[in-house]
């Protein structure tokens, strides 16, 4: 499929302030299942300099400086993505699926990043053993099997809600809470793949509902690498495997390197902001992106 992605965001400033180095992760996925034909970026105030790089996940993200003072800041992304389904992943394993728990020596040393727990020693919240120890003996141990027992048991376990501030909650918290958002449900599902040696990853991105609501936000779901498979995508908020109506903006074994802006400002003391913003989408879209006027959402 293919969609037309026009996502705003304004920050408003109660005061004049000076603005540090931005981080913006708002270029969709350029490989894999999905190809950007187009991708157009405006910001206001211009930036000083804009740096383009490659991320260690292979994101290409943008690094820019500003100059001067201003009392508002304006992102508009407006990016045409075609999105095509992955392989049945039933066909990629050629019968020869691994059982769990998967051997980490096994893996390529390049993931080793992507199963680290949570905790500063290394190991696992035991609340998150509980839940992943439950999925696998309702699986047989068996790696398709675990992945759909263990959102069934995510989807049973914890409420979802909306929060759009806040960092992804530790996947201890998400399961004494019983309740999260979808990056809170993203990063449980990843400490428990983690647990059973599965390298798992955060992702940002659109889901392109049907029918469309009347406002979109950004999505979060998990990444797991499957030996044979390579990375795929899972939506515990949605019970299921990603399909070609998910578009990826960035992946991280650290939320918090997914954010879709990032920065600070400095300005006089206690000067609050404000953020807006709005995500529209046009399906079936061929037409090349158009500047558009930035305003609140």
């Amino acid at each position: 499929m293919r969609a037309r992605i026009l996502h705003r965001l304004t920050y408003q400033y109660a005061a004049a302030v000076s603005l540090g180095e931005h981080r913006l992760c708002l270029k969709p996925r350029a490989q894999g299942f999905q190809t950007l034909i187009e991708h157009q970026l405006s910001v206001t105030p211009e930036p000083h300099q804009r740096r383009e790089l490659l991320a260690a996940s292979g994101d290409e993200i943008q690094r820019l400086i500003f100059l001067g003072c201003t009392d508002q800041l304006c992102f508009e992304a407006c990016s045409l993505v075609e999105t095509r389904p992955a392989p049945a992943l039933e066909t990629c394993f050629n019968g020869l699926e691994v059982p769990l728990p998967y051997p980490r020596g096994q893996l390529n040393v390049d993931l080793q990043g992507a199963l680290e727990s949570w905790l500063p020693n290394g190991q696992h919240e035991p609340s998150v053993i509980d839940l992943t120890q439950e999925a696998l003996m309702g699986s047989n141990q068996h790696t398709l099997a675990f992945l759909k027992q263990l959102m069934a048991l995510i989807q049973e376990r914890v409420k979802y809600t909306q929060r759009h501030v806040g960092p992804a909650w530790p996947a201890g918290r998400t399961l004494r809470e019983r309740i999260g958002s979808c990056r809170d449900l993203a990063m449980l599902m990843v400490a428990s793949c983690r647990v059973v040696g599965l390298p798992a990853r955060f992702v940002s991105g659109y889901q392109l509902l049907e029918p469309a609501p009347d406002q979109y936000d950004l999505h979060a779901w998990a990444e797991v690498y499957l030996p044979g498979a390579g990375w795929r995508g899972f939506d515990p908020s949605a019970g299921g495997e990603v399909t070609q109506r998910y578009v990826v903006l960035a992946t991280s074994s650290k939320p918090e390197l997914t954010a879709a802006v990032s920065g600070s400002f400095s300005g006089p003391p206690d000067t609050p902001s404000e953020l807006s913003w709005s995500i529209t989408v046009e399906e079936n879209e061929l037409s090349d992106c158009a500047p558009a006027v930035v305003h609140a959402a």
